[in-house]
């Protein structure tokens, strides 16, 4: 079975890249096929890999302002030649599942979500505080891009989401099912803690939609200790509004990440993300999580159990729920146990079997 991975970009390390080094560890042979490659800004064993990128890798700027070619993605990833390959596996949040096979190929899509920005414009344009022309011509373009990206889903012949919400997505924007398949997480060499500390925990890039800025003005209101683990481009910003309880400690390694997680007192995760890798992981260690109800924290944090839910998304929210909030009702080992549901060996497992499954339906063998 010769299987070829696709990835939009790889430029940036996060949960995306994440679960594309666990799907080349169950298809170490497979070449990846991507728009723009950074090495510089990617681990070092990436360039051990077989990876063959687009016309984008060779024009100027793609790499350090990818975001501004957007238009240009649909061309990149249809240009492509996958001809030969049985299998293309597409990693997708954006473009890449555009991507065109043979016929004889089966395409299966692992979807992290139909392309957010595109879909969900005006919240994008005001967490990212763009100004007027942005505003007056992104509706256009976008028009254009969800035109492609629905005409492009039709080429993927199975779906798999990483969340519920994602599957309903898929089901909402293209009309079609998925499978449900959460993501690979490390939570089995993350040690499992029992201390409880003071300082409430976010561990995350800090860029807007994460809305760190909830989890800030929550503590800020009152005065609770809270540690803002990671960087991005959204730090000087949110330095800006933070009070004095509230650390900012930078880039950190894995290493130091597990320690913060094992001495914190809960994990917050404010953002509506399309799964969350980050609080699986806090859950691993033992601590519960205090996350917005929505997106992928519904499949994860059970109220009660591993945490707390909150709605609306506001600060005053969030600072309700840690007004009341109880660290020692929590049980660490019953939190770990459900983190260990969505250890990385079983996702090997599953989707190695779903590809194999779905590669002898297409050739007519099942």
């Amino acid at each position: 079975m010769r299987v070829a991975l696709v990835h939009d970009y790889l430029n940036q390390y996060g949960g995306a890249e994440r679960v594309l080094e666990v799907l080349h560890e169950i298809y170490p042979e497979a070449p990846i096929f991507t728009s723009l490659y950074d090495a510089a800004t990617m681990p070092p064993h990436f360039r051990q890999w077989d990876i063959r990128t687009s016309f984008l890798q060779h024009f100027p700027l793609t790499r350090s302002h990818h975001r501004a070619f957007f238009l240009l993605y649909p061309l990149a990833f249809e240009r492509f030649d996958l001809t030969g390959y049985d299998v293309v596996i597409s990693n997708s949040s954006a473009w890449c599942k555009g991507v065109k096979t043979p016929r004889e190929c089966v395409h299966i899509c692992y979807c992290l979500t139909p392309m957010r920005f595109a879909w969900n414009l005006g919240s994008y344009i005001e967490r990212e505080q763009m100004g007027g022309l942005a505003r007056a011509v992104l509706p256009g373009l976008m028009r254009f891009l969800r035109a492609w990206d629905v005409r492009s889903s039709s080429r993927v012949d199975r779906f798999v989401g990483i969340s519920r919400a994602v599957v309903d997505r898929i089901r909402h924007y293209y009309h079609r099912d998925a499978e449900l398949l959460a993501p690979p997480v490390d939570v089995e060499s993350i040690p499992l803690s029992t201390a409880i500390g003071a300082d409430y925990l976010v561990l995350s890039r800090l860029i807007p939609y994460k809305r760190i800025d909830l989890a800030i003005r929550a503590c800020n209101e009152l005065g609770a200790p809270l540690q803002i683990a990671g960087d991005g481009r959204d730090r000087l910003a949110l330095q800006r509004i933070a009070g004095p309880s509230v650390h900012f400690a930078g880039y950190v390694s894995d290493q130091q990440a597990r320690a913060y997680l094992a001495s914190c007192r809960a994990f917050l995760f404010p953002g509506e993300e399309d799964f969350g890798i980050a609080p699986v992981e806090a859950m691993a260690a033992g601590r519960p999580v205090v996350a917005y109800a929505g997106g992928g924290a519904l499949d994860t944090v059970l109220e009660g159990v591993t945490g707390h839910l909150f709605s609306p998304q506001t600060p005053h929210a969030l600072a309700t729920t840690l007004a009341s909030f109880d660290s020692t009702r929590f049980d660490p080992e019953a939190i770990r146990e459900h983190a260990l549901q969505f250890a990385t060996p079983r996702f090997r497992a599953r989707f190695a079997a779903l590809v194999e499954e779905a590669w002898r339906a297409h050739a007519g063998n099942p």
